[in-house]
């Protein structure tokens, strides 16, 4: 059960983070799902009426399906913010052949028996992954939604908006690889872009759909900002920086002939963060001595709003490679656009060499992914995913990606440090 060494976290103070998540920011979330499905609906309402004039019976009745099944998400979807908003207690997770229903029922259970199992008594940190395993059930009870994502239109959406920053930076990427060699003999410079590309990395994170329900496009556009003026500016807003530890390690690591380093990314956002992922993962491997492969590792299924799952990570590369993708903006040129082809070309030649690749499609890659849609902190992986524990304890370097990580890595070295002082839970 989530005990000690933590506090709780709940939603019943209204001044904290956890009551405006539970009281604003996901009915909005849950609204924009049946708003969503509502509208898939109704289009499909009218295709069956055309289909049916022109006699394509089997065409006719697949559509009636998903229609009736897309009513009974949004009927649960609607029965879920209602609970929610009266703080009622959480429901069982039904049987619905997905990872994990026993292991969050079972929580559930022991947290009815210390009255802690409604919407604002909850623990904080399992409501939320309750509430999008939750979501994942109701499209898992269907034949005709299971792989449906109901955020995919809005990461997509996101995304599109960010061409001038993605171009930009496809452009600096160009011009790194032509100095790559002497990059390589100069650790003080590397060092310098080192430090670039963390910063770049961690404020792709601004485009964090389950955070931004209330930004316009162009906000979006300004958090994305990669100049040296803004990053300098955000170093104010950094909790802790130990960028000069994190390369102070990598330098040790410098490849002998035969031998292999491994950095694995614990991704979060799909979209421009995904895309400054990929790149801080490419100069590693491309512009400096001391990594030859790369692991990410998505979520099996829709997770957060925008997490990435398999499908978003390889969409993202086909959408770096549209023509059409990105809307039009003045500030992107045409050798701009070729720097993008030939960089997101490198990495579809990485992924098919094995420099690059997808923890889900790792031997046992279910072993190694389930763990990231689980509810629990990370003192839990050794017992619950020894296979994921082992192969990140092989890793030479792992970053973790997003708030829920931190807020589970956080309570890990918090329970870690309980138990060297020589405490008990």
């Amino acid at each position: 059960m989530f005990e000690a060494p933590y506090p709780p976290y709940s939603p019943q103070d209204k001044q904290s983070f956890s009551y405006d998540t539970v009281a604003r920011r996901w009915p909005i979330i849950i609204t924009n799902i049946i708003d969503h499905v509502h509208r898939l609906v109704h289009d499909m309402a009218m295709e069956a009426q055309a289909q049916a004039s022109d006699g394509n019976d089997d065409r006719v009745r697949n559509i009636q399906l998903r229609i009736e099944e897309g009513k009974e998400i949004i009927a649960k979807a609607s029965r879920l913010k209602y609970r929610m908003a009266r703080d009622q207690e959480l429901e069982k997770i039904p049987q619905d052949g997905e990872m994990y229903v026993d292991e969050y029922n079972a929580e559930l259970e022991e947290l009815a028996k210390a009255k802690k199992n409604t919407w604002f008594t909850a623990p904080r940190l399992f409501l939320g992954c309750y509430l999008y395993r939750l979501f994942r059930s109701f499209f898992n009870q269907t034949t005709c939604w299971v792989n449906f994502d109901p955020f995919f239109v809005q990461k997509e959406e996101m995304f599109k908006n960010s061409a001038a920053a993605i171009h930009q930076i496809a452009t600096t990427m160009h011009e790194l690889e032509r100095e790559k060699h002497i990059l390589i003999e100069d650790p003080d410079k590397l060092f310098v872009l080192f430090k670039e590309m963390v910063q770049m990395c961690l404020w792709g994170n601004a485009t964090d759909l389950a955070f931004l329900t209330d930004l316009t496009p162009s906000d979006i556009e300004n958090l994305q900002t990669v100049g040296r003026d803004a990053q300098q500016a955000r170093k104010e807003l950094i909790l802790r920086d130990d960028q000069e530890a994190v390369w102070n390690h990598v330098q040790t690591m410098k490849l002998q002939e035969g031998t292999v380093a491994r950095c694995d990314f614990v991704l979060d956002n799909a979209g421009f963060e995904l895309f400054t992922d990929l790149v801080f993962a490419d100069f590693l491997v491309t512009c400096t001595p001391y990594f030859s492969k790369v692991a990410f590792h998505p979520k099996h299924f829709p997770w957060f709003v925008s997490d990435v799952t398999p499908t978003d990570f390889y969409k993202t590369i086909d959408s770096l490679l549209s023509p059409t993708f990105f809307l039009a903006d003045s500030a992107v040129t045409s050798e701009s656009v070729q720097h993008l082809k030939h960089l997101v070309e490198r990495w579809q030649r990485y992924l098919k060499e094995g420099i690059f690749c997808l923890s889900t499609e790792l031997e046992d890659g279910h072993k190694k992914t389930q763990f990231w849609t689980g509810p629990w902190p990370y003192w839990c992986m050794e017992e619950k995913a020894n296979e994921l524990h082992q192969w990140l304890a092989g890793s030479s370097l792992v970053i973790f990606k997003g708030d829920l990580n931190y807020r589970k890595y956080v309570l890990f070295v918090w329970k870690s440090s309980i138990r060297d002082r020589g405490c008990t839970d």
